[in-house]
């Protein structure tokens, strides 16, 4: 039993990796209403993915962009 509970361990940790330690509200620290690149990178998750959550290209992200990834 104890090779399915480390199996079941690894699959909730792949399956939880697109969750951010912060939601869009804490990430958010001057309530722009967007998420700047310097503003991401207090989360090491979404700094990397940073780029190809920003579907516009405009060097931030929306709310919904955040949410996509969520």
């Amino acid at each position: 039993m104890k090779p399915m509970t480390a199996t079941i361990a690894l699959i909730t940790l792949a399956a939880s990796s697109a969750a951010f330690a912060a939601d869009f509200t804490t990430l958010d620290v001057d309530g722009s209403g967007a998420i700047s690149v310097q503003e991401a990178a207090a989360d090491a998750a979404l700094a990397e993915q940073f780029e190809q959550l920003d579907s516009d290209g405009n060097g931030e992200l929306s709310q919904a962009e955040f949410d996509k990834a969520q």
